[in-house]
C-alpha cells in the first residue's frame, strides 16, 4: 500500500520544484524529503525524478501519481480534520442514558441547550434505572448517565465512574383528597400506619427506601399495588385506594391530589450525573453544563427540588 505521507511529500516537491524548497515547506529538513522519494521509487520500482547537478524534473510516473492521487489526499486531509474535530468535541456522538423522570422533567431542556451549541453532535438516548443504566456506563456503551441514590438506600457507585450532583428532591407524600390528613403540610409517617399503600415493583430502590422510611417508624406497610411508573401511582392514589410516598421528580400536581412532605430525616432522593471514563472530556463539559443550567431553573419551578450552589 501507498504510503500517504509520501505521496504528500512527492506532491510538494514537484509543486515547489525542489527538494529544498518542499522540505521547507513541510518542516523536513532537504534530506528527509529526498530518503521518502528514494523509499517511494523503491516501492513503486520506477524513477520519479530526473536529477542533475542543479535541478530536478518530474518523470511522466511522478506527474501521473500526484495527478491520481489529489482526491486520496483531500479525503484522507477531511478525515485528519474531522478526527480533530471529533477529539475537540465538535462532532461525533453522545450516549446518554437516563431514568424515567429525568428524561421527563430534566433532559428535555438540557438537551435542547446542548444541541444549540453542538448542532453536528448527535446525540443517543438509553432509558433505565440506575441498577440498568451502570453497567452500560461501564461497558462504555453510554458516555454520560442521570442516576439517582436514595438518602434512605445508600448504595455505592462502582469504581472508575465519575459522578456530580445535579439536584436533591424531597420524598413527597400523595394523599387522596379525602384522606385525613390531606391538607397537612407535614406529616408524620406513624400516623400511616393502618394506611394501604402504592408503591413501585419489589426489588426497586423506591420499594426498598418505602420499607426502610416505615420501618424506622415501627411498621411494615401494606402494599397492595405495585407499579414502576408515576403516573399510575398517582392515578391509585387519586382514585383512593391508597397512598404513596414518590419522588419530586415523578409528582404531578393535580386537583384530586394532595401533597405533604415527611416528617423524618433522609426523606430526600439525589440526581447525580454519571460519567464513564472514556467519555471525550469537551462533550462530557458541555452536556454537564447543560444540565447543571436545567437543573437550577427545575429547582425554581418545580415543588420539592432544589440543586446545589
Amino acid at each position: 500500500m501507498l504510503n500517504p505521507v509520501h505521496l504528500l511529500t512527492l506532491t510538494t516537491v514537484v509543486r515547489c520544484g525542489s527538494f529544498a524548497d518542499a522540505a521547507r515547506q513541510l518542516g523536513y529538513t532537504p534530506s528527509a524529503v529526498s530518503q521518502q522519494i528514494s523509499t517511494l521509487e523503491r516501492h513503486l520500482r520506477v524513477p520519479l525524478f530526473e536529477r542533475d547537478a542543479r535541478s530536478i524534473r518530474p518523470t511522466p510516473a511522478a506527474e501521473f501519481i500526484v495527478a491520481s492521487s489529489g482526491a486520496a489526499l483531500g479525503t484522507l486531509r477531511t478525515l485528519e480534520d474531522d478526527v480533530n474535530l471529533l477529539l475537540g468535541g465538535v462532532i461525533g456522538r453522545l450516549r446518554v442514558g437516563s431514568f424515567p423522570s429525568a428524561s421527563e422533567q430534566l433532559l428535555p431542556a438540557a438537551l435542547s441547550a446542548f444541541k444549540r451549541d453542538n448542532d453536528r453532535i448527535e446525540v443517543g438516548l438509553d432509558e433505565g434505572e440506575s441498577h440498568e443504566l451502570m453497567p452500560l456506563l461501564l461497558a462504555r456503551e453510554l458516555d454520560v448517565a442521570l442516576v439517582y441514590r436514595y438518602a434512605l438506600v445508600p448504595r455505592p457507585w462502582p469504581r472508575g465512574v465519575k459522578t456530580r450532583r445535579l439536584l436533591t428532591e424531597d420524598l413527597l407524600l400523595v394523599l387522596p383528597p379525602d384522606h385525613p390528613k390531606a391538607g397537612d403540610e407535614v406529616v408524620d409517617v406513624s400516623s400511616l400506619a393502618d394506611d394501604t399503600w402504592v408503591s413501585t415493583r419489589n426489588g426497586t430502590a423506591a420499594a426498598t427506601m418505602l420499607r426502610q422510611l416505615c420501618r424506622g417508624h415501627g411498621f411494615e406497610p401494606s402494599v397492595s399495588y405495585r407499579s414502576n411508573n408515576y403516573g399510575v401511582i398517582q392515578g391509585l392514589v387519586r382514585a383512593g385506594l391508597g397512598i404513596a410516598v414518590i419522588p419530586a421528580l415523578g409528582y404531578r400536581p393535580h386537583d384530586q391530589l394532595a401533597v405533604a412532605r415527611v416528617r423524618s430525616e433522609s426523606t430526600q432522593r439525589h440526581v447525580f450525573l454519571a460519567v464513564s471514563p472514556a467519555a471525550p472530556r469537551p462533550l462530557v463539559d458541555a452536556i454537564t453544563a447543560a444540565l447543571e443550567q436545567a437543573s437550577r431553573e427545575l429547582a425554581v419551578s418545580a415543588v420539592g427540588i432544589s440543586s446545589p450552589e
